[in-house]
């Protein structure tokens, strides 16, 4: 094993517990306040400002090492920057594809990015890791981390490869910046290995810089984030992640510095706290299902708390995606790992909760309707979220699929995501407009809040349809505007007559027969 060596430009240092720093160049600014051991933060975002690419003023050369969701945003948006950037990633028609300017998924403002900075040259993309080394002087790890097969915990194969890769491949000194979502403690293990890859006479410094980026908004959250977090053991990895991230600072974005771990940390906390506060309002749905109230009043009540907030107190049909399910997992099993099982054990309560709403879902179905077989069912939606293709553990395609398999006959509309999700399930009948998928149906189910669905016309949808039935999976529907236009609406969180009153006349028929 050789002997790490150090940084050349700066000397290695006991990395502070954490500092936070945010230039103000604008009258009227809110400030920061730094408090011992933790930071409240007040920031206005400039949404108005203008990005302003910084062109030939550049003079750092960036790859990204996996180009998928997260590794195509990052690369297209550091070209926006002004960066020369080298996109890296093992599958060749994927490459072959990006350089063409064509972009295998669905995000809003990132595919007329990548056509740009590939037309104009300072984006480009290689399945050559001895290309990425020598271009590089800073190389992000952008790979995925999915759960290993038949377990909760995350599989690191990719990011650990990738690492091994472009450290064996530098040939000058350069920085190696891991972004994607790990188990805390890999990014300590992971410098150990850069420094036994990396050839002799090259220093690659290493550091952690978690994304927290929103599908939908992963331009904008890249191009102006909410705060950057950096974890490094260095000086010298401080201050070139300070040069790539000048123009953020320059906007006072928050920059806090901190060690490895809580780096790693930040990104799980956040994504198992919002996974919390969604399961949170879904519990109290259950209870306002049962005893009445109305579950968007008492969100709006709760949300006015400063301490708490609006934001993620949506009742529904649950979370899902590549990130909040398969990251609560992770962190409870590395915590086991860590001889911690009790720890994180309140997240197991927090995901079933989260699949509990689903089975709703399909009971909702199962009540209006009767025995499934025959009849049409319309699904509006299947992306695990508006303004995205991914379907993901998505608690939408999920029923849409339970549905079939009980013999429904399912009609699929969904803006974006009809071909991701016919790659999972193909036998759903997947159509090309909500016209289509509400003709005749028995029973429309709106399953993801696509703006589209959430304004169409209820006098115009109700001339389609066989009856005029409505589950709002996602809460979004002005019931008294529906109801007016002769629609019977059910949605999780409020009591319904109708609901009882079907299930009354079930449990009759079931008695007589």
């Amino acid at each position: 094993m050789k002997v790490p060596k150090r940084a050349s430009l700066g000397a290695q240092r006991p990395c502070r517990s954490l500092s936070v720093s945010c230039q103000h160049r604008r009258i009227g600014q809110p400030n920061v306040t730094l408090y011992s051991g933790s930071v409240w933060l007040r920031h206005l975002r400039p949404s108005s400002e203008p990005i302003a690419a910084t062109g030939g003023l550049v003079t750092l050369r960036l790859t990204v090492i996996g180009t998928g969701y997260l590794g195509a945003t990052h690369a297209a948006c550091m070209a926006e920057l002004g960066f020369e950037v080298l996109g890296v990633d093992v599958d060749k028609e994927k490459i072959d594809s990006l350089s063409r300017g064509e972009l295998p998924i669905h995000e809003p403002g990132l595919p007329e990015l990548l056509r740009k900075h590939t037309e104009s040259g300072r984006l480009r993309f290689t399945t050559s890791f001895e290309e990425a080394g020598a271009f590089g002087d800073v190389h992000f790890i952008a790979v995925g981390t999915p759960q290993r097969a038949g377990e909760h915990a995350a599989d690191m194969t990719y990011v650990d490869a990738s690492v091994a890769a472009i450290a064996r491949a530098a040939t000058k000194d350069s920085l190696i910046v891991g972004k994607s979502t790990v188990p805390v403690g890999s990014a300590r293990r992971l410098k150990g290995l850069v420094a036994d890859e990396s050839p002799d006479g090259v220093t690659v410094n290493f550091a952690w810089n978690p994304e927290f980026l929103r599908e939908g908004f992963a331009v904008e959250d890249t191009l102006r984030p909410d705060r950057l977090v950096i974890g490094v053991d260095s000086d010298a990895a401080e201050a070139t992640l300070r040069e790539v991230y000048a123009d953020a600072i320059s906007r006072d974005t928050p920059f806090i510095t901190t060690d490895f771990e809580t780096a790693e940390l930040v990104k799980v906390a956040a994504n198992a706290f919002l996974a919390t506060k969604i399961s949170f309002i879904n519990a109290f749905s259950e209870v306002t299902e049962t005893v009445g109230g109305n579950i968007r009043t008492l969100a709006d009540a709760i949300g006015l708390d400063a301490r708490i907030g609006r934001r993620f107190l949506n009742a529904g049909i649950g979370f899902g995606g590549g990130c909040l399910p398969k990251d609560i997992r992770a962190l409870q099993a590395r915590v086991s790992e860590l001889g911690l099982d009790s720890t994180m054990r309140f997240l197991n309560e927090v995901d079933e909760v989260n699949l509990r709403r689903r089975d709703r879902a399909v009971h909702v179905a199962e009540t209006l309707l009767g025995a499934l077989e025959g009849k049409r069912v319309a699904v509006l939606g299947v992306a695990f979220k508006p303004n995205s293709d991914d379907v993901r553990d998505s608690p939408a395609l999920d029923v849409a699929a339970r549905l079939f398999n009980s013999g429904a006959d399912v009609s699929v509309y969904d803006p974006a995501a009809n071909a991701n999700a016919a790659k999972r399930y193909p036998r759903l009948n997947y159509v090309d407009s909500m016209e289509t998928a509400v003709a005749d149906a028995d029973l429309v189910m709106l399953l993801t809040e696509w703006s589209e669905f959430v304004i169409s016309d209820p006098t115009e949808l109700g001339a389609m349809v066989a009856h005029k039935r409505m589950f709002d999976g996602r809460n979004v529907l002005d019931h008294e505007k529906w109801n007016a236009a002769g629609w019977d609406i059910v949605s999780l969180g409020h009591k319904s007559e109708l609901l009882e009153l079907a299930a009354a006349n079930q449990r009759v028929t079931q008695h007589w027969e």
